[in-house]
């Protein structure tokens, strides 16, 4: 199936966004591994796992489209030196990522690309279960101290 105008560039926004999220999580999680937060490190390194497969799906979609994925280029990839910097380092990705996803979306009613408008659709799902998972974890920060917090990350959940 061709693309409509404009589909594949904003796919491969997309998936440059994913690439670098990807890499961003993997190594916050090594991080939070090598600090001992156990529960942290798992979390957050499926949540990588997890936009490996949303890029699969988007590299799939493209090739379906008859265009061609760009892995050569990745985004600036932002490293927090704590927990708390890195969750927000994510928690804003999340939020840009969201934002792409909803302009694509708006791009593929002009278009009538709906396929792609569904697939975008539920991908911005899932985003957002991250930025409420992100923003959890912040708000605890928040109300019982960063300490406290910490020290509920040292083992991973049974």
């Amino acid at each position: 199936m061709k693309a409509k105008v404009g589909v594949i560039n904003l796919l491969n926004k997309i998936l440059t966004e994913e690439l670098t999220v990807i890499n961003q999580y993997f190594l916050h999680a090594k991080m939070c591994k090598n600090w001992g937060y156990d529960r942290l490190h798992h979390h957050v390194l499926d949540r990588s796992f997890g936009e490996m497969k949303d890029a699969q799906v988007v590299i799939d979609h493209i090739l379906y489209l008859e265009g061609l994925p760009n892995m050569q280029q990745l985004g600036t990839v932002k490293i927090g030196e704590t927990v708390p910097e890195q969750l927000q380092a994510d928690l804003d990705k999340e939020k840009a990522m969201v934002k792409l996803m909803t302009e694509g979306i708006v791009h593929c009613v002009k278009v009538s690309d709906y396929t792609t408008r569904h697939m975008l659709e539920e991908m911005v799902k899932d985003e957002e279960e991250h930025i409420d998972w992100i923003e959890t974890q912040l708000e605890t920060i928040q109300q019982v101290g960063l300490q406290n917090y910490l020290s509920e990350q040292i083992k991973k959940e049974e």
